[in-house]
C-alpha cells in the first residue's frame, strides 16, 4: 500500500471545503449590490434609513417583496453583486500584472490617478515662479 504524502484523506478535504464555504458566506454578507437601472449602490455597512433597514443588514435579508430602489424604484431582482468595498477592481486574471497597483481597490486607484494629475498641475504652475 503506497500512498503519496501529499494526498489528504477525503474527510479532511470535505472539512476544509466546508470551512472555505462558511468563510465565503460570511464575506458575502459584506458585499455591496448595485442597481442596474440607475447605479445606486446598497452598502450593508450603511443600511438604508428610508426603508428603516439598520446598518449591518446583508442584502439577502431584506424583504424582497417590499424593497424598491430608493432612486428609480426598481425591484429587488434589478440588483447585482459588486463585491466588498475593498475588493480590487478589474479582472481577477490581471491582478498580478503591473507594479502592484492592480491589487488596489478602485477608490485608492482614483486617489493615485487624480493625485498624480494634481501634482503634475502644481509642478507646471510652479514654473511660473521662475524668471
Amino acid at each position: 500500500m503506497n500512498k503519496n504524502a501529499s494526498e489528504k484523506p477525503s474527510a479532511e478535504i470535505d472539512t476544509q471545503k466546508i470551512i472555505n464555504d462558511e468563510s465565503a458566506n460570511e464575506r458575502k454578507e459584506l458585499n455591496r449590490f448595485e442597481c442596474m437601472g440607475c447605479g445606486y449602490i446598497y452598502d450593508p455597512s450603511e443600511g438604508l434609513g428610508k426603508y428603516k433597514i439598520p446598518k449591518g443588514t446583508p442584502f439577502y435579508e431584506i424583504d424582497k417583496n417590499n424593497f424598491r430602489c430608493p432612486v428609480c424604484r426598481a425591484s429587488f431582482d434589478a440588483y447585482r453583486d459588486i463585491g466588498t468595498k475593498l475588493k480590487p477592481s478589474g479582472f481577477d486574471e490581471n491582478l498580478s500584472y503591473g507594479f502592484g497597483f492592480n491589487t488596489l481597490p478602485s477608490g485608492q486607484k482614483n486617489v493615485l490617478i487624480f493625485g498624480g494629475f494634481a501634482l503634475a498641475a502644481a509642478c507646471f504652475l510652479s514654473l511660473y515662479s521662475l524668471r
